[in-house]
């Protein structure tokens, strides 16, 4: 079967005139004016890299262990990818102290807009304080919700070059950062080294609209290459859609490079839509090849159900039987990390081969 890249969905790029609109638009605070002239000359640097897509401006050879060694990696891309090796290999001693990935994943802190903290960060200090007292294990919290508290921090969206093809999808991911396009402040190689180091992860969020929060489903999306992903861009030259399309077609791995890592879930909510977004979460781990803790580590909660919102805090500190239940999450994931460590906890179907691969 001969697969054709499908293509004229892209709008046209921009003039100068409205990229200079689109550039100007960062320094619309009166203080910029005194140094308009400098941006001016910023501004035409800019314009030059977006023409030219100078999206990776420092590269270097490939080398040894690619597919193309004289290939021009992007050196950003190969700094993160050396360091999730690093990373994979020292998870995988027996000297090494595990660790247990917990991810708040609200989008509330008291440093932005809402003025106050969340409740899934409080949950998660609960969580890390349990892991905390167990000897020789470290908690190592990763609140998302720094995206929007924190200056030019960002998880840029899934472009879908998995959908594409797989081998598109580079693993780190190679999107981000596209200098060309100013997508840049992307925190998305921190993340993917954080979840490499970890031995247990345990995913902490409110529900948003029946959903998870927004900021969980950004990183998610962006862990697609997690699942599958291509650990070299030299195999595809970059981002070429037909020859990565032709990799596919000749069989393609599905490598899952998080796999044997212990999980577990805490889900949050006040009206509607806990158990949904637990089970996708779930589906989701799972599918990554990570393995649950057991039942009690597969959390749904209401906090002060059908309540008004100003008393949420007060409706959590009332209510001690979900504080513990959160405690339980995190003991059956350092059980789990423990057992997964000494070699006994395997899923009861790793022996079973898919028929489909994907």
């Amino acid at each position: 079967m001969t697969t054709t890249v499908r293509t004229g969905q892209a709008p046209p790029t921009f003039t100068r005139d409205e990229f200079g609109q689109r550039f100007r638009a960062a320094f619309f605070d009166p203080a910029y004016r005194a140094e308009d002239a400098a941006i001016s000359r910023l501004e035409q640097i800019a314009w030059e890299a977006y023409e030219q897509g100078r999206k990776a401006p420092i590269t270097r050879k490939a080398g040894p262990g690619f597919a193309d060694p004289d290939y021009d990696l992007s050196v950003e891309w190969y700094e993160a990818s050396q360091r999730l090796k690093a990373a994979q290999e020292e998870w995988g001693k027996p000297e090494t102290r595990s660790r247990v990935l917990l991810v708040c994943c609200s989008s509330r802190n008291d440093g932005t807009c809402p003025g106050e903290m969340s409740k899934t960060f409080r949950l998660t200090q609960l969580a890390k304080e349990v892991i905390e007292k167990e000897g020789g294990v470290e908690a190592d919290v990763l609140d998302l919700s720094r995206l929007v508290s924190d200056y030019d921090r960002h998880i840029h969206p899934c472009k879908g070059c998995a959908s594409t093809a797989m081998p598109l999808c580079h693993w780190p991911c190679s999107c981000y950062p596209n200098h060309a396009e100013r997508q840049t402040g992307d925190w998305m190689n921190e993340i993917y080294e954080r979840w490499v180091r970890a031995h247990g992860v345990i995913l902490l969020t409110p529900v948003y609209w029946y959903q998870a929060a927004s900021p969980l489903k950004l990183m998610m999306d962006r862990m697609v290459c997690a699942d599958g992903g291509n650990p070299d861009p030299t195999a595809t030259h970059g981002k070429k859609p037909a020859e990565a399309k032709a990799l596919e077609e000749k069989g393609w791995t599905y490598p899952k490079h998080l796999q044997g890592r212990v999980y577990g879930v805490v889900v949050h909510g006040d009206v509607a839509g806990i158990e949904g977004v637990r089970r996708s979460l779930s589906d989701w781990l799972d599918w990554m090849g990570l393995i649950e803790a057991g039942m009690q580590a597969r959390l749904d909660r209401f906090i002060g159900y059908y309540e008004p919102y100003y008393n949420s805090h007060e409706a959590l500190d009332r209510d001690e039987c979900v504080q513990e239940e959160v405690r339980n999450v995190a003991r059956a994931v350092l059980r789990g990390v423990a057992e997964a460590r000494a070699g006994r906890l395997q899923p009861p179907d790793w022996h079973v081969q898919r028929p489909r691969p994907k």
